[in-house]
Formats: C-alpha cells, structure tokens, sequence
C-alpha cells in the first residue's frame, strides 16, 4: 500500500501532504483540488490510499467516494473536513472511509495513520470485521466516530490516551486519580483535573448527542439507557474490555 491520492482546495496543505508521503516512502500519483479531476485521476492511477478533503471545487469528496464506490475501486479513503456535525461523520463512515480528520491536522499525523493502514491490508469485509482487524488506534477512532466524540476537543486525545493505558495494563484503572491522569497530564503539559474534567466532557457530549443505541451497540448490550452515563473510569474500563476481548478472539 504505497500509492497515495491527495484530493486537497488547499494547495499549501496538499503540497504539505504529498512532502510527508514523499518522505515516508509513499508514491503520490496525483494532488488535485478538483473533485471532478480527482475522480479521473483515481480511475487512471488505481491508487491504494485517496486522502480528501470534503470541499473541493467541481465535485465534493463525498461525489468523489460515492463514484469510488460504485466503480468497485479498492483505494482505501482518508477523510479530512471542517465538519463535526453527525450526519456529516454518519455519512463519511457509510461511504466507507477508515478515517475522519477534523481540520485543522497536521501532515505527519494523517501520514502515520495512513502508515498504520499500510501494515495490515485488510480484505473487503463488513464495516464491523474491518475495525476488529485495524490497529488499536484505528479501533479506539472507530468507537469514537460511532458513539459521536469529535476529535476536536481535548478530551478525545486524553481518553483514547486513557484506554490505550488501560489495553496496555488494566491495573491502572484501579486508581485513575493517581496512575492514569497524572500521566496523561504529564504527556499533555496539563494538570491532572484537566484531564479529569476534559474526559467527563467528552463522554457528556456523545451522550447528549443521543447515541446510547450506538453505545450499547458496540458494546454488545444494553449497558445504558436514556441520560444514563458512565463514569469516566467506566467508560475508559469499557472500551478497554472490549478492545482486549477482540484481540483474543
């Protein structure tokens, strides 16, 4: 999996971009701006990974993944939008995107996850199969995107730091006060009671979005019901079960 599309209006970021990929070793077969250009020139090149923007002139990304999809091609879809509204992500999941990026991101973070990609090609399969086959990071994304916590707020890279933490040694949630949010807080240049408090935050705002059904959907029961939430050690202990569980399965 080394041939990259960019589809990207911003031509600063896309140049960005194709450097990144450049110096990782990845071939970039086209960059484009134009939706209706970058659809020929995933046609024509046949890429492995198609990195878009939502907003391109001509046609939008979402035209360019529906045509994709249609056409059988096989290019994995990276997404980058100004977006973080739920039809919008519900939408980009459908179309069978591996990843949704709230702009503004950095070059080398969509490059890593791309690399992540690379290290396991994953066959056609169902959209559940394909997450239980992708890295931890993808996973622990996915379970975000689903249940509606947006990457653009602090708690979204405390808490996917927490269940990694957790994945990593499930003894730390015997006391998340003194070994999981200091060491977040270390890692992230805060305080501990910001973590604390950036956490709670997200979880509150998947559950005011109403996604409990997709909540309990994930993890496989109805753990939840109405503005029944968890707290953050549960959440966290949740995600973390479930991750575990499916790498031994």
């Amino acid at each position: 999996m080394n041939k990259v599309l960019i589809l990207e209006s911003n031509e600063a970021f896309a140049k960005e971009l194709a450097g990144q990929f450049e110096e990782s070793g990845y071939t970039v077969c086209g960059i484009s701006g134009d939706g209706t250009e970058g659809a020929a020139l995933l046609e024509k090149h046949a890429p492995d990974v198609v990195v878009t923007s939502l907003l391109l002139t001509g046609v939008d990304g979402f035209t360019v993944m529906e045509r994709a999809k249609k056409s059988g091609a096989k290019a994995e879809f990276v997404v980058l939008g100004n977006y973080a509204d739920d039809k919008i992500i519900n939408r980009v999941i459908a179309l069978g995107a591996r990843y949704y990026f709230m702009k503004p991101v950095a070059a080398q973070v969509v490059v890593t996850r791309v690399a992540e990609l690379s290290k396991e090609p994953v066959p056609p399969q169902s959209r559940f199969e394909r997450r239980r086959a992708g890295s931890l990071e993808e996973r622990i994304s996915n379970i975000f995107i689903s249940i509606g916590i947006p990457p653009n707020i602090k708690g979204y890279n405390y808490l996917r730091e927490g269940i990694r933490m957790a994945v990593a040694d499930q003894r730390v949630m015997n006391n998340v006060t003194k070994d999981l949010y200091p060491v977040i807080a270390e890692k992230y240049a805060t305080s501990a009671s910001k973590v604390e408090r950036a956490i709670r935050h997200a979880i509150e705002v998947a559950w005011n979005r109403g996604r409990v059904d997709a909540v309990n959907a994930i993890f496989g029961a109805r753990v939840y019901i109405g503005t029944e939430k968890p707290t953050n050690s549960e959440f966290i202990a949740l995600v973390a079960d479930k991750l575990i569980l499916e790498n031994m399965g």
